[in-house]
């Protein structure tokens, strides 16, 4: 496993929960707080600070027993794994545009700020996770 596919899994596994740990405080939150009263500035900066802090540890421990497990192994990148890191990249930012693209749309009619905010943020969240998934998916099948 290459360095950029092991960095892509450990990103993954750490933004999915993440991901999901936000949006259960918000569905909790939103049981008796109207959405324009809803305090989510800091549940969702400290999720998004977790899951990168989460993601740098476990690449890096995961470098460490990968490293000492098969130290011969070359596990830096080539141009394959830069070929995958940007299809993976243009896949995922079509879902960025989305999200940006909502976000535009509440602000033309004046929505709460909550909606603008998570409708970025599920921009940013969905591509993470689909950009991810397709670069896993050409590491596993190939480049077309």
């Amino acid at each position: 496993m290459s360095f950029e596919e092991r960095n892509t899994w450990a990103g993954l596994i750490a933004s999915v929960p993440g991901i999901a740990v936000y949006v259960v405080w918000m569905v909790w939150a939103s049981r008796d707080t109207p959405v324009d009263r809803i305090d989510w500035v800091w549940p969702m900066a400290s999720t998004i600070v977790a899951s990168i802090v989460v993601a740098i540890v476990l690449s890096i421990v995961w470098g460490i027993v990968l490293s000492r497990r098969d130290p011969e192994t070359d596990h830096r990148s080539d141009v394959r794994d830069r070929e995958i890191a940007t299809l993976g990249d243009r896949v995922g930012q079509a879902f960025l545009v989305f999200g940006g693209l909502a976000a535009l749309v509440l602000c033309a009619v004046q929505a709460p700020w909550f909606w603008i905010a998570n409708a970025v943020y599920a921009g940013f969240a969905l591509s993470a996770i689909i950009g991810s998934m397709a670069r896993l998916a050409l590491y596993r099948r190939g480049m077309p």
